[in-house]
């Protein structure tokens, strides 16, 4: 059985990395430990993406930059973003989506992840009223962990 495929945004990669004084904050980075245990453990697949790479290079606290590329060493392939992934992008912009987040959107579609998952509720909102496919579900840290551990 193959593993689920799931792709996580820069705000979810770096949410283990934030302050979690806040209960919100504290229960999505629990959530988000929880889905990369279970990807180091092999019961699920992380992809990663040029353009979250490109991202997390740009982060300019150098600690938590080095921090999220560790993480995304735990990804099993990198989604380059092809001529198809600026279309399928563009049509998803053009829903309101920020660029950046339409690519992160776009790859985790084409590549066939079961999850999307961001701490963007704005984000997440307008993601969930697409009808671009059937098979990536667009979901929060503990949607996701709620999904993958039922």
């Amino acid at each position: 059985m193959d593993a689920t495929l799931i792709y996580l945004d820069t705000c979810s990669i770096q949410r283990p990395l934030d302050n979690k004084l806040q209960p919100r904050i504290f229960l999505e980075a629990e959530a988000i430990l929880t889905v990369l245990s279970l990807v180091e453990a092999g019961e699920l697949e992380l992809l990663s993406s040029d353009v979250l790479k490109f991202e997390i290079a740009c982060i300019a606290n150098i600690n938590r930059r080095s921090e999220a590329e560790t993480l995304l060493r735990l990804a099993a392939n990198v989604a380059p973003v092809q001529a198809s992934t600026k279309v399928l992008s563009e049509q998803i912009i053009a829903t309101g989506v920020k660029p950046f987040d339409a690519v992160h959107a776009a790859v985790a579609i084409e590549n066939h992840a079961s999850y999307f998952c961001t701490c963007d509720d704005k984000l997440l909102k307008k993601l969930k009223l697409l009808k671009l496919n059937g098979h990536t579900q667009f979901v929060s840290p503990l949607e996701l962990v709620m999904e993958v551990t039922a």
